[in-house]
């Protein structure tokens, strides 16, 4: 029998934070988003609070100070680097691994790999506890959707102690779950089924195939299918390709001056480029925009599409001709609130075809600068080679007055311990 696993971090972002400071455990966290605006991970604690997910710290700033909540700015080179090796421990159990998310990752086993699967479970729980501290949960089936629906049910239940084993769902429990709780089966879907008189996962089972197709469409049958044990989604071992690259951020503060959106739109052009070369790919399209404040005058907001005249996946390049953009839509005396670039008509490198015409621009001392270039980086750190374009100090980053340190990635930050 093949069987599928889905192990999810529980409460991933607070939960990193707590691994390197203990003291939080048990306490309210929560944590903030870009520039500390927005409440993006909740522990159970902070939930019960009633704090919801979304919020704008100035909407519960009263709560976060009544209740002593510790708020810790987003950390995502911890989070990154953490869930690289929730992953590879992971990699321990099956080679057949499928990362669904950031703190996410189905499992396949083409047959059962022990007879009790619920202790099998535990043992990937705490093996993964005991290499990252990190605590999951487990969820088991027959197929990725019953495995996700396991794995909803082994947060919400208490005696499950974080493993569900449903490879063989009864009637009676698929009839106490309701439809919305189906991975794949949105609002809309779930307010159609109930006009329908379907409002539980056995009656959603039930229905008959040329009907979920008519009005689900194949997505929905083969989620149907799944819930009845019958594998349909297959793992997706080797991730595809992205078909386009975005990176967008907003600023700390307002700003007006041009050398600093350059510097902004070099660094972000930086990052997507390296995305771009990390799945062997090239662009053809490029596009830069910048807008001000939704919620201040005066306001103004422009974006520049420039179609490249060779694809390529050099930062210098794409440095070059982002900054063309930039001066195309760039007004003096708006206080901008961010920019964004967005990298479009991606094809493979290895099929990329050359001509005539536009022989001389490609380089292949280029190529061998930038696979040097991420080699640097990935052996000493990100961002320790990287175009002068993208300035040192960048008071325009991010406000992230209460991160933690990058305790996995940077030497400086490690911790110190001190024997007296």
């Amino acid at each position: 029998m093949k069987v599928f696993a889905l192990v999810d971090c529980n409460n991933f972002y607070v939960s990193r934070e707590r691994v390197f400071c203990p003291r939080l455990s048990q306490r309210p966290v929560v944590v903030l988003s870009n520039n500390d605006g927005c409440v993006v991970a909740r522990s159970q604690e902070a939930k019960a609070l009633g704090i919801p997910m979304g919020a704008p710290v100035f909407q519960c700033r009263e709560v976060l100070d009544r209740e002593r909540v510790e708020a810790c700015s987003s950390n995502y080179t911890l989070y990154g680097d953490m869930s690289r090796r929730v992953m590879l421990t992971l990699g321990q159990f099956t080679p057949h691994v499928e990362v669904y998310s950031i703190d996410e990752s189905f499992l396949g086993f083409r047959q059962a790999p022990s007879s009790d699967l619920t202790a099998f479970a535990q043992d990937i729980r705490g093996t993964v506890r005991q290499w990252t501290g990190l605590p999951v949960s487990i969820g088991i089936g027959r197929t990725k959707t019953l495995a996700k629906l396991a794995n909803r049910i082994a947060k919400r239940t208490e005696t499950a102690q974080g493993v569900f084993d449903l490879t063989d769902p009864h009637r009676d429990l698929l009839d106490g779950i309701e439809v919305k709780e189906v991975w794949g089966i949105g609002p809309r879907y779930t307010a159609f089924l109930k006009r329908h008189g379907i409002r539980t996962v056995h009656q959603l089972t039930q229905a008959r195939d040329a009907w979920v197709q008519k009005h689900l469409t194949i997505v929905g049958l083969r989620i149907v299918r799944e819930l009845r044990g019958v594998p349909c989604i297959p793992l997706e071992e080797i991730p595809p390709s992205k078909k386009a690259i975005a990176r967008s951020r907003a600023f700390s503060r307002p700003v007006r001056a041009l050398p600093e959106i350059r510097e902004a739109v070099a660094t972000y052009i930086a990052s997507a480029a390296r995305a771009l070369r990390k799945q062997g790919s090239v662009a053809g399209c490029l596009h830069v925009s910048v807008e001000t404040s939704r919620f201040k005058t005066p306001r103004y907001g422009d974006a520049a599409t420039l179609r490249l005249p060779f694809p390529t996946a050099s930062t210098s390049d794409l440095i070059h001709f982002a900054h063309q953009g930039l001066r195309l839509i760039f007004k003096e005396g708006y206080p901008y609130h961010r920019a964004g670039v967005f990298l479009t008509d991606l094809s493979p490198q290895d099929s990329l075809q050359t001509d005539l015409f536009t022989l001389e621009y490609y380089d292949d001392r280029k190529k061998r600068l930038m696979e040097l270039v991420d080699g640097l980086n990935a052996r000493w750190g990100r961002g320790r080679v990287r175009f002068a374009a993208e300035g040192l100090k960048q008071e325009w980053g991010m406000r992230q007055s209460r991160r933690s340190p990058r305790f996995t990635t940077r030497w400086e930050e490690l911790p110190v311990v001190r024997a007296s």
